[in-house]
């Protein structure tokens, strides 16, 4: 299947048909990476899944993409760009859009997965959109809540199943960050699924296996 010019550059991996129902995963990379990084597990997913892996609308130099800037200096320290990334996330939100026309996808079908600020992305996109996405599969990341859309509490969130992991010992996003999740879903009446894995700022294989296995169970269950 030919590549479509969309807002933002991509891969895919088609279904093995598409229909009025085909689900739909779109993959968000995290920080200084690009759409080639998850795409790495898209041969071991569902085979009924049309999977598209996006690249991150910021590019850093030399090389690598970001959905919005981190920034460090020594009074404030590390800092991220919350205004860039609300931008990204209404980015992300239009090229889902495209995405669902150009290959005549379903919609009501979206299923999200990050890594670590594709993470985070994820969460803002589903937390604030509940109507727009069913699953969100967040590897790595934390719930920023200075970029959740105004009154994103107010929603219905009771359509949205999350399930979440983090390493024990991940050196770039501290596991209390990830940890608060739970509680924050729990409050919005959201399913959700947290685990923890003895490894650092990356996917271990059980957790790869783990994310699969829920992947598949939500996907038999909506």
């Amino acid at each position: 299947m030919s590549q479509q010019d969309l807002s933002l550059e991509y891969l895919t991996r088609p279904s093995l048909e598409i229909t009025n129902n085909t689900p739909v995963l779109f993959m968000l990379h995290g920080y200084g990476s690009n759409e080639e990084d998850l795409f790495s597990f898209a041969s071991e997913l569902p085979k009924e899944i049309f999977i598209i892996s996006v690249r991150a609308p910021y590019k850093l130099e030399p090389f690598g993409h970001a959905w919005y800037a981190i920034n460090f200096d020594a009074q404030n320290g590390k800092w991220s760009d919350d205004e860039e990334a609300i931008l990204s996330c209404q980015k992300m939100l239009t090229f889902i859009k495209e995405a669902c026309e150009a290959y005549s996808l379903n919609e009501d079908n979206i299923s999200l997965l990050g890594f670590s600020q594709g993470t985070i992305l994820s969460y803002a996109i589903a937390l604030s959109y509940p109507e727009k996405i069913k699953n969100v599969i967040a590897l790595s990341g934390y719930i920023n809540e200075g970029i959740l859309a105004d009154g994103y509490q107010h929603k219905d969130h009771s359509n949205l199943s999350i399930y979440a992991s983090h390493g024990q010992v991940d050196q770039v996003i501290p596991i209390d960050w990830a940890q608060r999740a739970p509680e924050f879903l729990k409050k919005l009446g959201i399913t959700h699924k947290f685990e923890e894995f003895p490894v650092g700022h990356g996917v271990a294989p059980q957790n790869f296996y783990a994310l699969r296995s829920w992947l598949e169970e939500a996907l038999k269950s909506k």
